[in-house]
């Protein structure tokens, strides 16, 4: 039995991650801001983390083996983080994002297309951070998501006294209505009503995870390994928004109406005009392989067609 204190884990992958450390006979603390109650069993510390010095007040006294830290999004927040948990956590596990890579928002070594992105392609040790910048301002911090995660990911490299591991999360697919960014049912809406998807000419794969493989990635990540530094968290096999919108036709037998967008306009969420898959060979050397994309993903279109109330064939 271990004690993890998980930040964030309300939703999602995250309250799946919480109920899996419970019925692993873990001692689990939740930290939120009381957007949802915790699973019966759960210590809850009901603080705000933008509020370091309340938090630490609400904490108290406790020490934790691990912390899985769902919730964090700039190298302040990093940094707070860092001060509040020095000398309270043996190990910190930060979910970190795919997006990390995404050639749009940082520069990057050139690589051919179907190369799969290595952990080092982006490595948070000389990552440079500039906590100056306004990240405070949630519209600001929603718009530069990507490097806010950079950042935050060297801060914990480089001045945390404790363990640190990121978690660099791939795609999120599966649970239906549990699936609060509403992405795959954007698809499967579109589809079965006959509506236009907008695409991009040349969409280009990209890599994805099955939410209830994330929430056992984490739960390794946090309990059952000592790696530091980055790792990828993906499915085997990549996916484009054709082979999607071909799972969701097999389960409903109606075709896709696409719209090829111009340049610079937007497009449907997962489709994506720049490269950026991950490998996961790390995982897999470290002893956590995850399955193929093609095993899980008609059940994650059978759900999101039944939280829509949507036909099957």
């Amino acid at each position: 039995m271990q004690r993890i204190c998980v930040i964030g884990g309300s939703r999602y992958f995250g309250i799946l991650l919480v109920r899996r450390l419970q019925a692993a006979g873990h001692r689990v603390t939740l930290v939120n801001r009381g957007s949802a109650p915790p699973p019966p069993g759960v210590d809850h510390v009901l603080a705000d983390r933008n509020d370091p010095a309340a938090l630490e007040a609400a904490l108290g006294s406790r020490t934790f083996d691990a912390v899985s830290d769902q919730f964090c999004y700039s190298p302040l927040q990093a940094a707070e983080a860092v001060r509040v948990f020095g000398g309270r956590t043996r190990r910190y596990v930060m979910t970190s994002t795919i997006e990390v890579y995404n050639p749009a928002t940082t520069s990057l070594p050139q690589v051919a297309e179907d190369t799969l992105l290595s952990e080092g392609t982006v490595n948070p040790v000389g990552r440079p951070v500039d906590p100056g910048l306004p990240w405070r301002d949630q519209e600001f911090l929603d718009a530069h998501y990507s490097e806010g995660k950079r950042q935050a990911e060297a801060v914990f490299t480089r001045e945390a006294d404790f363990e640190f591991a990121t978690v660099r999360v791939a795609h999120v697919l599966g649970g239906g209505a549990q699936d609060f960014t509403g992405r795959l049912a954007h698809y499967t809406e579109r589809i079965v009503r006959g509506e236009e998807i907008a695409i991009h000419a040349r969409a280009l794969p990209s890599s994805f995870v099955h939410h209830e493989e994330m929430a056992d990635c984490l739960l390794w990540a946090a309990t059952e390994t000592d790696f530091t530094g980055p790792l990828n968290a993906c499915s085997d096999g990549t996916l484009d928004v054709h082979g999607l919108t071909a799972a969701i036709t097999a389960r409903t037998g109606r075709e896709p109406r696409f719209r090829t967008v111009a340049e610079g306009e937007e497009a449907s969420p997962y489709s994506f005009d720049r490269h950026y898959a991950m490998s996961n060979t790390r995982a897999a050397e470290l002893g956590f392989p995850f399955s193929p994309v093609r095993d899980w993903l008609p059940s994650a279109v059978d759900e999101a067609l039944a939280a829509a109330g949507l036909p099957t064939v």
